[in-house]
């Protein structure tokens, strides 16, 4: 009898073993806060026990790729990236070249290469304590998916002009705002190309911008947010 349960044991411990290694992982935040009251603001709803399935019953991870603000992901983000320098698979799930995706979440953000996801953690350096455009969006409540869709970014990815007027624009009100009334004709937004200048072309997101009138116009004083300093 006592054989036949060692047996039965020995044959169950691969799935208790699975089992328990998935319950361990379901829930990303509780390895590090056994209290969610501690790190959650002070004016914030109570929070049944569940991690972070209980955080998205509300709060939205980015998997629309809507062009928008995202407090949440982008306060999760500064939190752990930034301060705290935690690898992306504390809370990533992440297979190369065929998953992307967020413990205990069946969406992916796609399908990155090793080489994608050495890129990817060197852009989020940049967004989350540089001085760059990346890091201005950061602190405004934009992550990743607010600029680059559903999709993780890829090298040679880039972002379009209607992208950025979806929340900048229209390029009226933009022009607007960089009237110059001493100097009507320095304006960026209102120049001779038109609305044939991507936007990208002075607004870089990881690393410095510039401004393109200053190529040809070397004694014009125009400022760029987002440039070196």
């Amino acid at each position: 009898m006592k054989l036949c349960l060692s047996l039965a044991l020995l044959l169950l411990l691969p799935t208790m073993l699975v089992a328990s290694a998935e319950t361990k992982t379901a829930d990303p935040c509780a390895g590090c806060h056994s209290d969610m009251t501690k790190v959650l603001p002070k004016d914030h709803v109570t929070v049944p026990a569940g991690g972070l399935a209980q955080c998205l019953v509300c709060h939205k991870t980015g998997e629309s790729g809507a062009a928008e603000k995202n407090n949440f992901g982008t306060r999760i983000h500064l939190a752990h990236e930034g301060k705290q320098k935690l690898e992306c698979n504390a809370c990533h799930t992440y297979v190369e070249g065929k998953v992307f995706g967020l413990i205990g979440q069946e969406h992916s953000w796609g399908a990155p290469k090793a080489e994608d996801m050495t890129l990817m953690k060197e852009k989020m350096a940049t967004w989350t304590q540089s001085g760059f455009t990346d890091h201005l969006h950061a602190k405004a409540g934009v992550d990743c998916a607010g600029c680059h869709g559903k999709a993780v970014p890829l090298s040679d990815t880039t972002v379009e002009s209607e992208r950025c007027l979806n929340c900048h624009g229209p390029v009226e009100k933009l022009a607007a705002k960089t009237a110059n009334v001493e100097f009507p004709k320095r304006n960026a937004h209102a120049s001779h190309y038109g609305s044939d200048i991507a936007c990208t072309t002075c607004h870089h997101a990881h690393e410095a911008s510039v401004v393109m009138c200053a190529d040809c116009h070397k004694l014009w004083k125009m400022t760029v947010p987002g440039a070196a300093k």
